[in-house]
């Protein structure tokens, strides 16, 4: 199933991991902010951890000669446990009584947080259940990690300046 997908995952593990550390350094220069505000932490945590998903999706996908199940399996699980950042950012940006925003914007910042975990999960699935469909909703996921990434990234890096 994986046939043709290697120069995609090769291309995604190259910037995912660029990508990162240069989240990480960026982060670094704003750290003292981040770490006084209650939602921001996870927030970080959140955009890196997506960041590591998809680069560890993109090196699974690039594991030679292993059967479709193998894969889909390694997905599930890197997905499940790239869920606990967002998850804990949720349940951070939606009690935080200092967070003056409206519900709906709230909602927002979850699903943004949530979704791309979530698909990359749900294709796992599909790949263990030997549908191509999984792969092109893991690529999707890999595709909104970057962009939630930056919009992440932008807030840690510039947004909290203001």
């Amino acid at each position: 199933m994986t046939e043709g997908w290697g120069d995609f995952f090769i291309a995604v593990a190259g910037a995912a991991a660029a990508l990162a550390g240069l989240i990480i350094v960026a982060m670094s220069v704003t750290i003292k902010e981040i770490l006084a505000s209650r939602t921001l932490p996870s927030r970080a945590a959140a955009t890196i951890s997506s960041m590591v998903l998809i680069l560890v999706l993109a090196i699974a996908g690039l594991i030679p000669k292993q059967t479709d199940a193998a894969l889909g399996i390694e997905i599930v699980v890197a997905s499940v446990i790239a869920l606990a950042p967002p998850l804990l950012m949720s349940q951070r940006v939606l009690t935080d009584t200092s967070y003056h925003s409206a519900v709906a914007t709230r909602l927002f910042r979850v699903i943004v947080g949530v979704l791309p975990v979530a698909l990359a999960l749900a294709g796992g699935i599909l790949v263990i259940a030997g549908s191509v469909v999984g792969l092109y909703l893991v690529a999707a996921a890999m595709a909104l990690v970057f962009v939630t990434s930056m919009l992440n990234a932008w807030v840690l890096l510039v947004e909290i300046q203001r």
